[in-house]
């Protein structure tokens, strides 16, 4: 299939229960469908292929469609090797993966699963097919280790998001779970609501003891929210030039440093702070960092600094508030993944930073005050103003213009999250509404517009 096709996307299943937990991963950039997904999907692979009756002795990598075009710029392929190699994202040291990396390609051999060496040849193991793409999703790549009996044993994956991952013929494992408040749209989101008069965040946090008990749950916000606070500090700290031969330049300690000390001492700054903290995070992410995944890489900035101007400018802010803005934003999201998507490869960067943004707008009204329709009033107005935007990066790097996206992002959904609080939660546009517009939009938009690199920017800028 060429390239200018789109392929059809996989089935929703929307009674699936999905956690909180699948919403928010810590890991390492620069993007969770092209980095944090695959990766995941060789170390299940590799796992998977050491567990054969016969000994594997070389492994293949198949990249087709978006991870093909776009893979080398968003390190699909060294995301890829680490997997094999037995690294996880949430627990890989970026600094320490390009050891590995260099280790591996210097001596042209792979400890599979993190245990025994295998021959590996990049140029011959890694194959790109930027003009074949899988009928299940964009986003597809094929793992085949030969055996030492001479047969061959493969699986094919899917990365259809925001680092999650599907097994072509498996089950989700979350399937059978059955949680205590069901709900696969906001109108049965807000009619839950009404029925048990308890916020968004609370019946989410209900929901989640189908996983883990209410005390897990609680430390596993608070190690995000602690992730992402690292994340902007770290990205603040940092110069130089980001890596990928765009020459972008680091600018977030350069802006902080041109900031008036404290985010509360000029109010005609609010802004040009919260763009700070996007950018830090998305700078980060550009260079490989350790991120949340919120919903996706590619917009991992959206949350963490809506999340902070709620922390540092909002009276009465707390540990728990900040639960609670993580619980009603991962509600959102949920509502996005089960009735559309949230990868760029099928939907533009309407499924990231429109639906980050959508996320952080619902989760800033909840902690400010507002009402489940509020809410989900603000929630609306942070995607209905995203509808249509393309993934189009310069060069495949996750830099140019999902770095600024993002400042753009979070400032839109406060926006949002402030024009729903002046209302009554009444509103024209319901956000079923708007997802189902956005999916629609995305199966229009034309794949060069997807994650492709064939159209917009990416073809009318010329790379440095």
């Amino acid at each position: 299939m060429q390239a200018d096709s789109s392929p059809a996307p996989l089935d929703r299943d929307m009674d699936r229960p999905i956690s909180v937990a699948e919403l928010f991963t810590i890991g390492i950039g620069p993007s969770s469908s092209h980095t944090v997904g695959p990766m995941r999907a060789a170390f299940d692979f590799a796992e998977r292929a050491a567990g054969q009756p016969s000994a594997p002795v070389r492994v293949r990598c198949d990249l087709y469609g978006s991870l093909a075009l776009t893979g080398r710029g968003h390190a699909t392929d060294t995301a890829a090797i680490l997997g094999l190699a037995g690294h996880t994202p949430e627990g890989v040291d970026p600094d320490e993966a390009r050891h590995v990396l260099r280790g591996i390609r210097d001596i042209g051999r792979l400890p599979l699963a993190g245990r025994g060496d295998i021959a590996f040849a990049e140029v011959a193991d890694m194959v790109f097919h930027p003009r074949a793409f899988l009928p299940e999703h964009p986003n597809g790549l094929t793992f085949t280790a030969t055996l030492a009996d001479g047969g061959e044993y493969a699986e094919t994956y899917f990365s259809i998001g925001g680092g999650a991952i599907l097994r072509k013929g498996a089950t989700p494992a979350s399937h059978n779970l059955a949680v205590r408040h069901p709900f696969s749209s906001g109108a049965e989101l807000l009619a839950i609501g009404d029925a048990t008069a308890r916020p968004i965040a609370d019946i989410v946090r209900a929901n989640e003891e189908a996983w883990r008990d209410p005390a897990e749950t609680d430390a596993f916000l608070d190690a995000v929210r602690d992730a992402m606070a690292a994340c902007i500090d770290r990205g603040m700290a940092q110069e130089g030039v980001l890596p990928g031969g765009l020459h972008v330049r680091r600018r977030a300690a350069a802006l902080h440093r041109g900031l008036s000390g404290h985010a509360g001492r000029n109010p005609a700054e609010v802004f040009e702070w919260v763009s700070l903290w996007a950018l830090a995070v998305n700078e980060e992410n550009a260079a490989g960092g350790r991120v949340v995944t919120a919903p996706t890489n590619g917009a991992a900035g959206v949350l963490p600094a809506v999340l902070r101007f709620y922390e540092t400018l909002v009276e009465g802010a707390s540990r728990d508030g900040a639960r609670r803005f993580l619980l009603t934003a991962a509600a959102i999201g949920m509502l996005y993944k089960k009735r559309a998507s949230i990868s760029a490869a099928e939907m533009g960067c309407q499924g990231e930073v429109g639906v980050a943004c959508s996320m952080a707008a619902g989760a800033l009204a909840a902690v400010l005050g507002g009402s489940n329709r509020q809410v989900e009033n603000a929630a609306e107005i942070g995607m209905e103003h995203n509808l249509g935007l393309t993934c189009d990066p310069i060069g495949g790097l996750v830099q140019i213009p999902c770095i600024e996206r993002n400042t753009m992002g979070a400032v839109k959904a406060i926006n949002a999250a402030y024009l729903a609080l002046r209302g009554d939660g009444s509103h024209v546009v319901s956000l079923d509404a708007v997802i189902e517009t956005m999916r629609q939009t995305g199966e229009d938009m034309r794949s060069k517009y997807k994650e492709t690199s064939l159209g917009g920017l990416a073809v009318n800028v010329v790379e440095c």
